[in-house]
């Protein structure tokens, strides 16, 4: 008799870091991997944030693969920090593993297990039998996985849609795969939540050819275009379409060539001939081409915004330039966003902003999700990727399609479902969380305490005072010496200042009189009084940094 368990590390109400976990017994199978942007606006100088692996390294024993379905940073770059920590045994398709392998190659991680699976395969791991199957997505090669259990199977559908014109075979999905897969009365289904609220089918206006053209007709100037990094089949859509209208490519963004050829090198794509501009050969009086320039989170919108402002070094807008923002907002990005569409109207080119409602990202829409319910049928229904909302949207979805409260399940990350004998038994088992946060250098605070120190800096700014002591006799010879950024204006506050530095010398001078001046603890008395009189004289909550710099006079 299977004991199973179904959890999250990340991916529930929230847009990326999606990790799933599957037990079954004592085997562990990690579905996903993956990273999601931060709120700028909240989160100062976080890169990104990825799920927190400490049950995994505990567990490390016990897992037996890490299965992608796709090579979105969302559900795969994670793992490269996780890999830092266990080595573990990593299935993908051949896409899917190259781009893993490139970003493991760029942060010169060297110990994985890779294993290439076929779209639609069926291996064992484990003594556990796994199927893969085709599902249609905005990158190629993506794939879903059925781990089978005694009491059917468990299917992940990623992200997907259905979509049967395809003229691209490595983007379609197989629907007598599914049946098949539905006809084994599978025990659990996890299908995504994104956008479980969008009515009708996604197909076929997730497509942006027919946008494009309307700007590419009669037009022999430039056009500029946003996008986000992860959507390759955009991408090729907009080379097709250059191909069409006689124009040329520039990627803004290498990374975006070197992806096209490797979609190219696995015969997935074929590239038109002499329609990309290299890098050393662009230059802004080049009038018929396409620029796209790509990037993830707030990055794009960085990029365009110094483009609008002029203080990019490749691209210059031109008066008769037509640009294209097919990135839409996303939370936590309104701020930049609107900050470069500001300054890109400033700019005096003709601007069209892409409304999401008119072209679709490719996520599952009500439709899309009611077929996959119906097509796979499970006993219980699992919402995943998403915001609560979302997942709630989804399961309102199950409803619609028969299913009763009982048999969907809404979890939190970190929350187990348990089943035994093929029923929900449980949901009360949990395990504590916290997001990982990295900064530009990969460095990790899981605590958030340097956010902290950050966001007092941005709002309040910081004062340093600083004293040098005679180290034998705690005599001051040296300061004190009060510095102030981002706090208050020195011409109007020099007593201000003048009063910071006593409180210090005070400190001093009365911890050493009672015998009990310690360095430490001094400087955080310095740093209480300091902060409180901060307060009452301007208001503000400043970061205090107070300094003791002990000397012995007279040595060599």
């Amino acid at each position: 008799m299977q004991r199973i368990r179904l959890a999250a590390l990340g991916g529930l109400d929230e847009d990326g870091k999606n990790m799933y976990l599957i037990e079954i017994d004592d085997d562990i199978f990690v579905v996903e991997a993956g990273l999601k942007y931060p709120n700028e606006s909240e989160q100062l100088g976080v890169e990104y944030i990825i799920p927190d692996f400490s049950y995994l390294i505990q567990n490390k024993d016990r897992i037996r693969g890490v299965f992608l379905s796709h090579g979105h940073e969302d559900v795969m770059l994670g793992l490269c920090h996780l890999l830092k920590e266990i080595d573990v045994d990593v299935y993908g398709t051949a896409l899917t593993i190259k781009i893993l392998e490139a970003e493991l190659q760029r942060r010169q991680i060297h110990s994985c297990r890779v294993h290439i699976i076929n779209r639609m395969d069926e291996f064992k791991v484990h003594g556990h039998k796994i199927n893969s199957f085709p599902i249609s997505m905005s990158v190629p090669d993506g794939c879903g996985y059925a781990f089978d259990t005694e009491y059917g199977p468990i299917v992940y559908t990623s992200e997907f849609i259905f979509e049967f014109d395809y003229s691209n075979k490595y983007y379609g999905m197989s629907i007598s795969a599914l049946t098949a897969i539905g006809a084994r009365n599978p025990l659990a289904l996890l299908a995504e939540s994104s956008a479980s609220d969008r009515k009708g089918y996604t197909t076929p206006r997730y497509r942006i050819t027919e946008y494009l053209e309307r700007f590419l007709d009669n037009n022999d100037d430039r056009v500029i275009i946003s996008l986000y990094k992860q959507n390759l089949y955009r991408i090729m859509e907009i080379v097709n379409a250059a191909v069409k209208y006689g124009r040329k490519v520039f990627f803004y963004d290498e990374d975006h060539i070197n992806l096209l050829k490797t979609v190219q090198a696995l015969g997935y794509y074929q590239i038109p001939k002499n329609v990309i501009i290299d890098k050393k050969d662009f230059n802004n009086s080049i009038v018929d081409c396409i620029v796209v320039v790509s990037a993830n989170g707030s990055k794009v919108f960085k990029i365009m915004n110094k483009i609008a402002v002029g203080e990019d070094d490749v691209v210059e807008l031109r008066p008769k330039d037509t640009v294209i923002i097919a990135s839409p907002v996303v939370p936590g990005t309104e701020k930049v966003a609107s900050t470069m569409e500001n300054d890109l109207y400033k700019a005096d080119v003709r601007i069209s902003k892409v409304n999401a409602k008119e072209l679709l990202n490719m996520h599952a829409s009500i439709e899309d999700l009611k077929m996959m319910l119906y097509m796979i049928k499970p006993k219980y229904y699992l919402p995943i990727m998403g915001q609560y909302s979302s997942l709630v949207s989804n399961a309102e979805v199950a409803t619609k399609m028969g299913y009763t409260p009982d048999k969907i399940v809404i979890l939190d990350n970190g929350q187990f479902a348990t089943f035994e004998n093929g029923k929900l038994v449980s949901t009360r088992d949990t395990i504590e969380l916290n997001d990982t946060l990295i900064d530009g250098s990969d460095r990790t605070d899981v605590s958030g305490m340097v956010l902290k120190d950050r966001e007092s800096l941005s709002t309040d700014g910081v004062i340093v005072v600083g004293v040098v002591l005679n180290y034998d006799t705690k005599e001051v010879f040296g300061g004190p010496d009060v510095q102030s950024r981002g706090v208050i204006y020195l011409k109007d506050a020099d007593y201000i200042l003048t009063e910071v530095g006593n409180i210090l010398l005070n400190c001093i001078s009365t911890a050493v009189a009672e015998k009990r001046y310690e360095n430490m603890p001094t400087r955080i008395e310095a740093r209480e009084q300091i902060s409180k009189y901060i307060l009452k004289e301007t208001g503000k909550k400043p970061m205090i940094l107070p300094a003791i710099v002990e000397i012995r006079v007279g040595d060599e």
